[in-house]
């Protein structure tokens, strides 16, 4: 047990006055590239990352559901009746309980939802859930993705609906555009459901088959260093739906299903087709797309040493075309680049958040230093800097 483990335990005993029926857990992520591909049809390869969130879970007989949160002063509770009332939330708007308690009511409502699942499965069947979390909140980590995947696996097992992960990842997802309102893809429920040790998850976000691909961070002597700007970004706000809206846009305009179905080649007649903000939107997706196969490809044939190029192309896309960076991640970037990083980039939706650097083992304070002192002489928060490696999987605690 850990200590978010022991916290979340000790919430639902305060809550209840028992002890609960299992504990269960699910990591946020870290992408290490493809970002803003997966509601495009295409290929990311994100990894699960040590930082967990928790959710300490019992039954109840009232068809109630009670959640509770080590970051919320007061628990909100619902009739799971009264969950079809509250969701589904039309994108962008907010939801009918606090932002926090969306999430698992959400995937309480999602799974209800799911094929295969009815009424009598879960008949009678109220839940007290208590949740604790170390995955830095508005980080651009998948903090949410991580609440996601530890609610639906306890509700999975208790109220037995015997999903698979990719399903319960479905769900996670169902949760999040529609109960939060957020339009984001499958990748971090993907990540935070089949995350495992020293490997990144290659996914195609069109037909969700997933493959496991050795990193060798540790082996090869280096280190994946989370630099978090603490600049809270949030995907239910309008700059994620505007850059979602301008690929689904470019993507008609090239008469294609999605931006995956374009490649690069492609690009000099959407350029000659579309104004230049939309282009410039499509010309990310596009190349973002073939820098995840470029990834995988030399991981699987060089090593993690030799992907710091494609990782530095990945942030100027992001900053230039999609632009979603902010100072803080520009400032993160490239000090870590000027004192030796092998590659970084921002990782995540953008608008705040986390930078990642690949660097040497031993370079890890070097780094550190340069970094907050380039956020000091920019009168910049200072930021949060950790490493990470990549963990497993939602799983049961105990």
């Amino acid at each position: 047990m850990t200590t978010t483990d022991d916290a979340a335990t000790a919430l639902f005993t305060e809550l209840t006055g028992h002890a609960p029926a299992g504990v269960w857990s699910a990591p946020g992520r870290v992408n290490l590239i493809g970002e803003h591909t997966d509601y495009n049809d295409g290929f990311v390869l994100p990894f699960a990352i040590p930082h967990r969130t928790v959710a300490a879970v019992g039954p109840r007989d009232d068809r109630r559901i009670r959640v509770a949160s080590t970051f919320a002063d007061e628990p909100v509770e619902v009739a799971i009746d009264e969950l079809a009332d509250l969701f589904p939330t039309p994108t962008g708007e907010a939801p009918a309980v606090p932002e926090w308690a969306a999430y698992p009511l959400g995937v309480a409502w999602a799974l209800r939802q799911a094929e295969g699942i009815s009424d009598a499965v879960i008949a009678g069947a109220g839940l007290d859930i208590a949740i604790a979390s170390d995955v830095p909140v508005g980080a651009g980590l998948s903090s949410s993705a991580a609440i996601e995947g530890a609610t639906a696996s306890a509700l999975n097992e208790l109220w037995e609906a015997g999903l698979d992960r990719i399903a319960l990842a479905r769900v996670g997802r169902r949760a999040e555009n529609e109960a939060v309102g957020a339009p984001t893809g499958i990748m971090d429920q993907m990540a935070s459901m089949l995350g495992e040790p020293d490997a990144a998850i290659f996914l195609d976000c069109r037909s969700l088959d997933a493959n496991l691909v050795p990193v060798g961070i540790a082996e090869a002597g280096l280190a994946i260093l989370v630099m978090d700007t603490r600049v809270k970004h949030a995907h239910s706000t309008g700059g994620y739906g505007e850059r979602r809206a301008a690929c689904e846009r470019g993507a008609a305009i090239m008469g294609a299903p999605s931006l995956r179905d374009v490649s690069v080649d492609d690009l000099p007649r959407a350029e000659e087709l579309m104004d230049d903000v939309t282009f410039r939107r499509v010309r990310h997706v596009v190349t973002e797309n073939q820098r995840v196969l470029d990834t995988v490809r030399v991981l699987r044939e060089e090593g993690a040493r030799a992907i710091g190029d494609l990782l530095v192309a990945s942030h100027a896309s992001m900053r230039d075309d999609f632009e979603i960076s902010v100072p803080e991640l520009d400032t993160a970037v490239d000090a870590a680049l000027a004192a030796g990083a092998i590659g970084a980039r921002m990782t995540g939706g953008g608008f705040g958040g986390a930078a990642i650097a690949l660097i040497e083992q031993d370079a890890v304070q070097h780094v550190t230093d340069a970094v907050n002192a380039a956020f000091a002489a920019s009168s910049f928060t200072a930021p949060v800097i950790f490493t990470v490696t990549p963990s497993a999987g939602a799983h049961r605690d105990a």
